[in-house]
């Protein structure tokens, strides 16, 4: 007599580890919108004569500033992957320009880099110690630590600026002597080749001459090690044992430790890998943005790389698209923002125009309501007048922000233990 059996079924991974449920796009599907994207910016370009909007320049610029909001938004995904909110990112990227400023005019820029890395490394420990340790709560933790790195570097600098060969260099209390420049890199030939045709002004063509040129012409290596984590990031959190005991950590930890994961462990590294990055962050800003420490500098960008974690739903993919977003707009008020700004509301017209019709087309008539009221405001400012106001255009990396928050907020989805406390044996 045989015997049938069934064969046991595989149970399904943790909510959150198997990755995001929902329907992705395909490399085709990404690409067509890519390309649907350049176009519609290339036809606002031919329409208003904004030729600034794809320049080598302007793309250039926002590949500069985007890099310092990656790593922030970076440092907050290392983090909070592992059930830990970095509201401390701003104060972890003070803490790094400073260590690059203070370590970097009296050696090497290199040296300097890596002292902005460990400075932050020092602001990463000093809120873990605070929320994984101690239990306080991450959001009262993370301001604390924001508020000391501005007190302590203000201090600091007070104290090694302001006299001795440090005043004669260029020092004061408010900024450190110049370094050396981090050297850079240009594609020979190709830079030129790309140059040449963007001056043409063509349709489509020029603007991905102009794109492409931003992208090749004065690249900072220290651009090339961040992209090297954030392709770093993704592999070793989503295709490593270790990310996924990490990523579990975050998911729930009760279940995690109960596998014989040590979450403690886990946490301490992600938080101070967090600050390390942001740390890093802020050694960009001040070696290759501006070559000295300067007070305020980093201009709440640990909030808007936050922003961009959040815009990019926890992943290193999103949030490079969102540092990009905030580069870009954070770029306008250098290279004839008025203008530019200007031309960018014609493209939001329309945007506004898609997003009402594709809300009408889901019934929520409401909303379709609302983004074409917002549209034709926004059209009729735009016919009104030639250019914005400076002040407006100083402004758009934080209209952009609230803008992408608004639109993204109804697909996110955060590690579930996110923020919350955490003792070990509390599952028993």
């Amino acid at each position: 007599m045989s015997v049938t059996t069934t064969p046991a079924k595989t149970p399904p991974p943790p909510a959150g580890l198997k990755g995001n449920a929902k329907r992705k796009f395909s490399v085709a599907q990404i690409l067509l919108i890519v390309a649907a994207a350049l176009i519609l910016v290339s036809a606002v370009r031919i329409i208003t004569g904004a030729d600034q909007l794809t320049s080598e320049g302007q793309i250039s610029a926002a590949l500069g500033l985007a890099v310092p909001i990656g790593l922030a938004g970076l440092a907050g995904l290392w983090s909070e992957r592992a059930g830990v909110v970095n509201i401390g990112l701003e104060g972890m990227m003070i803490l790094g320009t400073f260590g690059a400023g203070w370590v970097g005019w009296q050696s090497s820029p290199w040296l300097g880099l890596l002292a902005g890395v460990g400075f932050g490394v020092l602001g990463g420990l000093v809120h873990a110690v605070a929320t994984i340790t101690f239990g306080v709560d991450h959001i009262v933790s993370g301001v604390a630590v924001n508020l000391l790195a501005v007190g302590a570097t203000q201090y600091m600098a007070k104290l090694f600026f302001n006299e001795g060969d440090a005043a004669a260099k260029g020092g004061n209390p408010k900024q450190s002597p110049p370094a050396e420049s981090l050297p850079d890199f240009t594609v020979p030939g190709l830079s030129s080749g790309l140059e040449s045709i963007q001056k043409h002004h063509w349709f489509l063509i020029s603007d991905l001459a102009g794109i492409l040129g931003g992208l090749l012409t004065h690249v900072s290596w220290v651009t090339v090690i961040a992209v090297l984590l954030f392709v770093g990031t993704w592999w070793v959190l989503w295709k490593s044992a270790f990310g996924l005991r990490l990523r579990s950590c975050g998911e729930n930890p009760i279940a995690a430790e109960s596998l014989g994961v040590n979450v403690y462990t886990y946490k301490y590294a992600a938080v101070a890998i967090s600050g390390g990055l942001a740390g890093l962050g802020g050694a960009f800003l001040a070696l290759v943005t501006s070559h000295i420490y300067l007070e305020g500098q980093t201009g709440g960008r640990g909030y808007i790389g936050l922003a961009a974690m959040i815009f990019g739903n926890w992943r290193p993919g999103g949030l490079a698209m969102g540092a990009g977003l905030f580069g870009f707009s954070d770029a306008l008020q250098l290279r004839n923002g008025g203008t530019t700004v200007h031309a960018l509301l014609l493209l939001l017209v329309v945007l506004l125009v898609a997003l009402a019709a594709w809300k009408a087309y889901k019934k929520a008539m409401l909303q379709a309501a609302l983004s074409a009221v917002m549209a034709a405001a926004i059209l009729v400012w735009y016919l009104m007048t030639d250019t914005v106001p400076s002040d407006f255009v100083g402004a758009t990396p934080y209209v952009v922000t609230l803008l992408v928050l608004s639109l993204s907020a109804q697909r996110l989805r955060m590690p579930k233990a996110d923020g919350m406390r955490y003792r070990k044996g509390q599952g028993k």
